[in-house]
């Protein structure tokens, strides 16, 4: 059982109510919205500990609601959506949503979905900053500054990152990075480590079409390589 707070946000009342009849059942306290613009005051007001956000509403989208929730807050967000295509997968990671899950969907799969999104919550072991001429990372206070600017990363950007560096200079696998990142349940789901990859090359390489930081491993996965000039971790 869990005493964890979630939004749920649905345009679709009787959604809403099976949802929260599923979620209380399981020790869940439910708040509810119906549309983006309700879901940004409810979370306001009374912040939740994860947000199922459904991404076609009327008037303010689920994409658009998570792009304001991402401004201020790292809360887990699980984005719902009756469109299979990757494009809208895209969409959804790069709003800054952790996870999505496609209707219609089993309860015990939205709720193992919502059990890994919670794990990432729990406090880390600390790792030192890291610092390069181009690059510096405090990973305590999740601050990034690429060539002398900061730059904002959404969570799920900030642990890919994270974990990269942890393992800098070694190859780490796809599904090595999607369970550590996303948890023991994924593996196969390499697309989203291409859209989090592809933005966080454009958010911290000078040339994100010739990385020199975040390498591809062909058929593998990806590698962190620490710049040649400049290179240090404080506490190494």
């Amino acid at each position: 059982m869990s005493s964890a707070k979630i939004l749920v946000v649905d345009d679709e009342p009787q959604v809403r109510r099976v949802m929260k009849s599923t979620l209380t059942a399981e020790g869940y306290t439910i708040t509810e919205a119906s549309n983006g613009n309700e879901a940004l005051e409810v979370f306001r007001a009374k912040p939740p500990d994860i947000i199922l956000l459904d991404l076609n509403m009327p008037g303010m989208d689920g994409l658009e609601a998570c792009r304001q929730i991402r401004r201020s807050s790292e809360v887990p967000i699980i984005m719902l959506t009756v469109r299979n295509a990757e494009r809208d997968k895209v969409l959804a990671l790069d709003a800054g949503a952790d996870d999505y899950v496609v209707k219609p969907f089993g309860m015990q799969e939205l709720l193992a979905r919502i059990r890994a999104a919670l794990r990432r919550t729990l406090p880390q072991d600390k790792l030192p900053p890291f610092a390069s001429k181009d690059l510096s990372i405090d990973f305590e206070a999740r601050r990034v500054v690429a060539r002398g600017r900061e730059v904002h990363l959404t969570p799920k950007e900030f642990d890919v990152l994270r974990r990269l560096v942890e393992n800098q200079g070694k190859p780490l696998t796809h599904r090595r990075l999607l369970q550590a990142v996303w948890g023991p349940d994924y593996g196969d789901e390499p697309e989203y480590l291409r859209v989090v990859v592809n933005q966080l090359r454009k958010k911290i390489e000078a040339d994100p079409a010739h990385p020199k930081l975040i390498l591809t491993e062909p058929w593998v996965g990806y590698r962190f390589e620490t710049p040649k000039e400049g290179k240090s971790r404080s506490g190494t």
